[in-house]
């Protein structure tokens, strides 16, 4: 089975009294929850700032009707439910919401900073897509604050709710891993079916930019990102047979042909898809176990921000670093949060959350608050997304900062800022860079 050292094991302990809670939740009306504070724009970093666009947003199924169950080898249609923020000019609209539930099942409703279905902004030109890819487990709104902040930028921002690795879908106490070896084959597959339906859906399709794309992905949702933009999986036996909780040599022998591939499904780096311009992987899984080929990882071109806390206690700090180390020649960068763990992008625990380590466990950082964490997160991510998928050269330079964030020096002597941090603002950071 799976080793308990990719989860914090005391994670468990407490699931026991909240059968009982969550059932009484779910028949109660839930009042959408505001998890930020208003900050002054003197404190945050530039590029956090809302763009120009007011937000929509709307829920959207689409379907890979051709997919191939890798375990019964049939043809059956693969769902999956999409959360997608986009510029609009209607501002007549209250702001909606966003429901979801704890990985323990109760029900939460968060303030949403969009409106629902509001009509697309007209005659502002075409708007790159921007996918982004939740952990294991996980749901499409668990970056919301980067869909909400990217489209008031002027992108169109679609979170995935991968099937089979949802909150909803995994019985975290009865069956933990259900998912997982779902998450291993289709991250990836996922992430491209996502590109290609939305260039093509006809509320998009007249404004969506076909052409230039972006990926965002968290934990195991960087762990396809990392293999759509190149990243090959280079599963042993050994890997194979440990993640998937298969023993017969037969049967891992077939895993490893399906779960070895290049770019959701394809066969070499080559196979790159070329509408990919960007992509950053916050705290990828997979590195800590080498599960990527080093050669083809050298070979990837695609500009990639790899994010993670040097405490990282799932994907591990030196695998993460190792993904740093081993991709590309130029335009890779590494942004660590120090005395961070793994709890780097998702948005700050709902209320419900709070009451077990399990649930708060998601989401808490113990010594980073997790608004200063999704705060830099809009700011680098915007800066990746305007330098390479929108081109625009002033963008870059946001991306230029070496060494640690802090300002220190051993003499005393003043230390300029990074660009776009206010003086004393950008603290516990380090940027490396190819």
């Amino acid at each position: 089975m799976i080793k308990n050292n990719m989860f914090n094991s005391r994670l468990w302990v407490l699931l026991g009294g909240l059968v009982s809670a969550t059932n009484a939740l779910a028949n109660t009306t839930l009042t959408p929850q505001t998890l930020y504070r208003a900050l002054s724009d003197e404190v945050t970093p530039e590029l956090s700032a809302k763009g120009k666009f007011a937000v929509g947003v709307k829920t959207i199924e689409i379907s890979n009707d051709e997919y191939v169950d890798p375990i019964t080898q049939q043809t059956t249609p693969r769902k999956l439910t999409l959360e997608v923020w986009y510029p609009t000019a209607d501002k007549s609209l209250q702001h909606s919401s966003y429901e979801n539930e704890t990985r323990s099942g109760i029900p939460f409703s968060i303030k949403a900073d969009a409106d629902r279905d509001a009509a697309l902004v007209k005659d502002a030109g075409q708007f790159p897509l921007v996918v982004l890819s939740h952990g294991y487990t996980g749901y499409r709104t668990i970056m919301y604050y980067l869909g909400e902040h990217l489209a008031s930028h002027g992108y169109i921002v679609a979170g995935i709710d991968h099937t089979d690795s949802t909150n909803a879908d995994v019985d975290m106490l009865k069956s933990p891993f259900s998912g997982f070896f779902s998450t291993l084959i289709n991250r990836s597959r996922d992430q491209h079916l996502t590109l290609d339906k939305l260039a093509i859906m006809p509320f998009f399709k007249d404004v969506i930019d076909t052409s230039n794309a972006g990926l965002i992905g968290y934990s195991m949702g960087g762990f396809g990102a990392v293999n759509t933009i190149g990243g090959c999986f280079n599963f042993t036996k050994q890997t194979a047979g440990q993640f998937t909780g298969q023993t017969d040599e037969q049967k891992i022998a077939y895993i490893q042909t399906v779960l070895n591939t290049c770019a959701g499904g394809k066969s070499s780096v080559a196979d790159v898809d070329s509408r990919w311009k960007a992509a950053m992987a916050f705290a990828p899984w997979g590195g800590q176990y080498q599960l990527f080929d080093a050669k083809a990882l050298s070979q990837v071109t695609t500009p990639v921000m790899y994010v993670s806390g040097d405490l990282d206690d799932v994907s591990g700090y030196q695998g993460v670093h190792w993904l740093y180390d081993n991709t590309g020649k130029e335009n890779v960068f590494m942004l660590t949060y120090l005395q961070a763990r793994h709890n780097i992008a998702p948005h700050p625990a709902p209320i419900e959350a709070f009451n077990t380590e399990m649930d708060l466990g998601h989401y808490y950082e113990p010594v980073w608050d997790n608004q200063a964490l999704n705060t830099n997160n809009k700011h680098f991510a915007l800066a990746m997304m305007d330098c390479y998928v929108k081109a625009q050269t002033k963008a870059c330079e946001y991306l230029t900062p070496r060494g640690d964030s802090d300002q220190a020096s051993a003499d005393g002597s003043k230390v300029e800022p990074w660009i776009g941090f206010d003086n004393r603002f950008a603290v516990g950071m380090k940027m490396e860079g190819k």
